[in-house]
C-alpha cells in the first residue's frame, strides 16, 4: 500500500519506467523463493522402473505376471531370499539376487558399448515397508550400504522399487524391511504371505510406446536378395531386399546393431539380418513369509515341553509297574 502512494506522487512517465523494475523484482523473488524450497524439500528422483509408476497402477497384473515383461522380453533367472518367518514390529532383510555374466557389454541409446545396469522391483504383503533408517541393525546397514529405494506410490509402501544401478556392484540387492504389528495396526492379521519379486538387468527391447529399441534383432521383412546396404547419417543401415516379384522391400537397422548380412545374399522371411544385441533380461519369482506371533511360539514350546513331561512320566511310571510285577512274581 505504501509502495503504491509513493509512486502516486511521481510523474506518470516515472512510473511507467519504474514498472518493468517491480515486475522483473518480481519474478526474481519468486524464482528465488522456488530455488530455495527446491533446496530445502528436495524432490526424489524418479526411480527404476518408471515407467511401470507412470502407466500401470501397480505392477503386478492379474495373471500374476510383473509389467516389465512386457519391454524386457528376455527370460532371465532372479532369485529372492526371506526368512520363514518375522515376528511383528521387528527390521529383517530380504536379498534379491539379479546375476548375469559380468564380461556381457550391452548396446547403448547412442549405439556404443557398455556395462548392463540392474533394478528391482520388491512387493510385500500389506503393512510391510522400508525400514526407517535408525531402525536398521548396524549389520543390515552395512550390506545395504548407499542404495536408495523409492515406493511404487505414496499409497504404496509395502512396493519397493529399486535401481538402475551398476550390475557390477549390484548383482546381490539387500533391502531392509519393517514388520508390522497386528497390535497396532488393525488390518494386519498373523499368518502366511505371498511375496514377489521381479529382476531386471540390461535395457529393454520395446518402448512403453510400443516401438522397439535397437536393443533387438532385425529380421528380413521378406523373401529376396539382398541388393543394397545404405549406411544413414543418423548411424545404423538401411537394407534393401528385392523379392523374385514385386517391389523392393526395406529393413531398417538401428544404430550399434551388428549386421551378419550382405550385399548379394539371398534371405528368407524372417532371417535375422543382425546379430542379437541383448544381454539382459527381466525374471520374477514368488514366494511366502510368515509373520508370527510371539505368544504362538511360547504356546508351541509350552505344549512340546508338556508333551516331553508327560513322556518322560509315562516312561517312569511303566518301569515302577513293571519293578512291581517283578517284585510280586518273585514273592509267588
Amino acid at each position: 500500500m505504501k509502495i503504491r502512494v509513493l509512486l502516486g506522487r511521481f510523474p506518470t512517465k516515472v512510473v511507467q519506467w519504474l514498472s518493468p523494475l517491480r515486475a522483473a523484482a518480481t519474478a526474481i523473488a519468486a524464482v528465488a523463493i522456488l530455488l530455495a524450497g527446491g533446496l530445502a524439500l528436495p524432490q526424489p528422483a524418479e526411480a527404476y522402473p518408471f515407467w511401470a509408476q507412470e502407466n500401470y497402477a501397480s505392477p503386478r497384473e492379474a495373471t500374476g505376471r510383473i509389467v516389465c515383461a512386457n519391454c524386457h522380453l528376455a527370460a532371465k533367472p532372479t532369485e529372492i531370499e526371506v526368512p520363514q518367518s518375522v515376528l511383528p514390529d521387528t527390521v529383517f532383510k530380504a536379498v534379491v539376487k539379479i546375476p548375469y555374466d559380468l564380461d556381457a557389454q550391452q548396446v547403448l541409446g547412442d549405439g556404443s558399448k557398455g556395462g548392463l545396469n540392474v533394478g528391482a522391483v520388491l512387493m510385500l504383503p500389506e503393512g510391510f515397508k522400508l525400514a526407517p533408517p535408525d531402525r536398521i541393525p548396524e549389520d543390515i546397514k552395512e550390506e545395504v550400504g548407499s542404495t536408495y529405494f523409492t515406493t511404487y506410490a505414496p499409497d504404496k509402501e509395502n512396493i519397493l522399487l529399486v535401481g538402475p544401478l551398476p550390475g557390477e556392484q549390484y548383482q546381490e540387492i539387500v533391502f531392509p524391511i519393517l514388520s508390522p504389528d497386528p497390535a497396532t495396526n488393525k488390518s494386519v492379521a498373523f499368518g502366511k504371505y505371498s511375496v514377489h519379486v521381479g529382476g531386471n538387468r540390461g535395457r529393454g527391447q520395446v518402448y512403453p510406446t510400443g516401438q522397439n529399441s535397437n536393443n533387438n534383432v532385425v529380421k528380413s521383412p521378406g523373401a529376396g536378395t539382398i541388393t543394397q546396404v545404405s549406411a544413414l547419417d543418423a548411424g545404423g543401415y538401411e537394407v534393401t531386399i528385392q523379392p523374385d516379384s514385386g517391389d523392393a522391400l526395406v529393413a531398417t537397422v538401428p544404430v550399434g546393431v551388428e549386421m551378419i548380412v550382405s550385399e548379394g545374399d539371398v534371405v528368407a522371411s524372417g532371417t535375422p539380418l543382425t546379430v542379437n544385441p541383448n544381454m539382459g533380461g527381466f525374471g520374477q519369482m514368488d514366494t511366502e513369509i510368515v509373520l508370527q506371533s510371539s505368544g504362538r511360539i511360547k504356546g508351541l514350546i509350552a505344549f512340546i515341553f508338556g508333551v516331553m513331561i508327560t513322556q518322560i512320566m509315562l516312561v517312569l511310571k511303566k518301569k515302577q509297574v513293571e519293578r512291581v510285577q517283578a517284585a510280586e512274581g518273585l514273592s509267588l
